[in-house]
């Protein structure tokens, strides 16, 4: 058996999820190769612990297209026949896997956030109904399988290694999308999948009138505001700010969760927190299941005395 990871990234950068990849390969403890599919690979450094060959695949393209990226990787796939690829659960690799997976007819599956090895057999975990129920697939056999990891779920590899460098030479036609440019945030918007202090409020806030407030607090505490669903369907705040399955998956060194049940599409995109500090009223609020501390406790209280101390 051998791994294929197929390496993200983004304006000249590795993103995070490709090092998650590596991380996660080494459960299946077999030989792991990269691809680094791009204009220039060599400006992607990915000689980490864990990974035994980096491809380096040329194409004329320097960021990420849909047949571009499709075309490679069934070049690659054709050419290196691995038994497991591995693809992060982002917007680029869902583009073209599900396509890829459906043409080659590899045993497919998404947003997996637990990989294991039994004998012969790949067991990935991916959750269905909202993260309601967990269920274990089981791939056997010869067909090759196409999963697409849940980012933040592992830790980035970090440690150096001295993988083998090749080259894959492969011939790619015209694009039917070609990446034309970047259309940047507004500044009033903010990435809060990058911070590593969350002050997140949900419903329990009571009033669109109350936010202000907390956005002056989560400034004087050096965080970031982010929010629950509710808020965001009440079009209190923009979806940028929204932590959930439908928002952005965080994974912040402190989340502060202020009047937030902790509903499952909720903790899914903020379970893996450093700390997660919990106030609610309710004490069965299913927040106070992955919180490391937590406090059955008003929530404007205890903003007042947060006020007091910064």
């Amino acid at each position: 058996m051998s791994i294929l990871i197929v390496a993200e990234h983004l304006r000249g950068d590795l993103r995070d999820v490709t090092r998650e990849l590596v991380t996660a390969a080494q459960e299946l403890g077999e030989p792991v190769a990269v691809a680094v599919i791009a204009r220039d690979p060599t400006a992607f450094d990915l000689a980490l612990a864990g990974v035994d060959d980096i491809v380096h695949v040329r194409v004329d393209a320097e960021e990420f297209e849909n047949d571009v990226y499709q075309n490679a990787v069934e070049a690659l796939i054709a050419e290196r026949s691995p038994q497991v690829v591995l693809m992060g659960f982002t917007v680029n690799s869902m583009g073209y896997g599900p396509a890829l997976a459906a043409k080659l007819g590899l045993g497919f599956a998404t947003d997996v956030h637990r990989l294991a090895r039994e004998s012969e057999a790949v067991i990935a975990t991916r959750s269905f109904y909202g993260g309601k129920v967990h269920a274990e697939l089981e791939f056997s056999g010869d067909r090759p399988i196409l999963l697409l990891l849940r980012p933040t779920t592992w830790a980035p590899a970090e440690a150096p290694g001295d993988p083998a460098v090749t080259e894959f030479a492969v011939t790619v036609g015209p694009s039917r999308a070609r990446h034309v440019g970047f259309v940047e945030v507004e500044s009033s918007d903010v990435d809060i999948t990058t911070a590593d202090f969350l002050l997140s409020i949900g419903r329990g806030i009571g009033d669109k009138e109350e936010i202000p407030r907390f956005e002056a607090l989560a400034g004087k505490m050096g965080a970031v505001l982010s929010v629950s669903r509710p808020i965001v369907d009440a079009g209190w705040m923009p979806n940028a700010r929204q932590v959930g399955q439908s928002g952005k998956t965080v994974k912040p060194k402190i989340y502060l969760a202020l009047g937030i049940s902790g509903a499952v599409q909720h903790l899914a995109g903020m379970k893996a927190s450093g700390t997660i500090i919990a106030v609610n009223t309710d004490p069965e609020a299913a927040i106070f299941g992955v919180a490391h501390y937590g406090a059955i406790a008003d929530l404007s209280d205890v903003a007042d005395e947060l006020d007091k101390l910064f």
